[in-house]
């Protein structure tokens, strides 16, 4: 299982009613061809509109785009057991967590399960009711918490108030998740880049692992604010500059990943970053390179990162001069 790419995990909370089945419902009528699966946990029921449905059974709603949304109850591990290991797997996994759950807790699968890559934690914040929920003394925290765990906090229902409401849901959302993006979404639509990497090709001749392929800035493909960066040095990084420089990025983060040379190590180490948790992990030899010869080439030491976030010009040259600090 561990030789095949992992499959990319996207985690979708939020408070009951805010709005996470409209999110799911506008992704998969815009799949643009991906195999997307969608785990359904024990306290949600995804309502999926008539003209997407094709067939339907007790655990398994079989979709027009050739989605599957499994019900899964409380057998989580289970049903990621049973994905991880088809013949035929999934281009996007993407769970929804309950309206009264953790989606952080969820969101760990994609950093322990090497079969998982967590490319996001999804959270949907009612702009109408998230200031009633957050007083709530019920529920109050939870809700709290469920916006704190996120790397992308998409605004919903925003058509149903004013400007000035959705400017002010937006700073409080911001006051309690600081490092997520927040996006406002009409009708459920957001860009597409929030759950996949939308970009072009990494030649093969930089040592990233045919696995990575689509980590370079997409053209014409990336949402108004939301870009890419790519950085790329043939220095290798200081670990622990490093690790310090990706928990105080400059910027809002919808996440990063690449490929990179440590000072101290000669193995190139896996990086990953999201909702403010980050991964660094040596790579098996056969990960990076194609072949033995090409193993021991100057591109195969090559670190190669990407970054795609909520940011402009100058978040890019804050974000370079930030990776810069951070190189042996």
């Amino acid at each position: 299982m561990n030789a095949r790419a992992p499959i990319p995990l996207v985690v979708v909370g939020g408070y009951l009613g805010a709005g996470k089945t409209t999110l799911l419902n506008r992704l998969l009528a815009n799949a643009q061809g991906r195999h997307i699966a969608v785990l359904v946990n024990d306290f949600g029921e995804i309502n999926i509109d008539a003209a997407l449905i094709r067939t339907r059974s007790d655990d398994v709603i079989q979709l027009e785009n050739g989605c599957i949304c499994c019900s899964i109850g409380g057998r989580l591990a289970d049903a990621l057991m049973a994905i991880a290991t088809r013949e035929q797997r999934p281009d996007l996994l993407v769970i929804e967590a309950s309206g009264v759950s953790d989606p952080q807790r969820i969101a760990q699968v994609g950093l322990l399960d090497p079969a998982f890559r967590l490319n996001a934690v999804v959270v949907a914040v009612d702009v109408v009711g998230v200031d009633g929920s957050l007083r709530d003394p019920l529920v109050g925290e939870m809700v709290r918490r469920q916006i704190a765990g996120a790397s992308v906090a998409v605004l919903t229902k925003a058509d149903l108030g004013d400007e000035t409401s959705v400017v002010m849901v937006a700073h409080t959302v911001g006051s309690i998740a600081p490092r997520a993006a927040v996006l406002t979404a009409r009708q459920g639509d957001v860009p597409l880049s929030v759950f996949v990497d939308s970009a072009l090709p990494v030649p093969h001749d930089v040592g990233v692992p045919r696995a990575g392929a689509g980590w370079q800035r997409a053209v014409g493909g990336v949402h108004a604010g939301i870009r890419s960066l790519s950085y790329r040095t043939r220095r290798g990084f200081d670990k622990v500059r490093l690790r310090q420089a990706l928990a105080t990025l400059p910027v809002r983060l919808l996440r990063a990943k690449g490929i990179v040379r440590l000072a101290a190590d000669p193995r190139l180490h896996e990086l990953h970053v999201v909702a403010g948790r980050m991964r660094l992990s040596p790579m098996e030899q056969g990960e990076s390179s194609e072949s033995s010869e090409s193993s021991e080439s100057s591109e195969s030491s090559e670190s190669t990162l990407v970054f795609i976030g909520v940011f402009d010009a100058t978040g890019e040259d804050r974000l370079r001069a930030c990776l810069d600090v951070a190189l042996a």
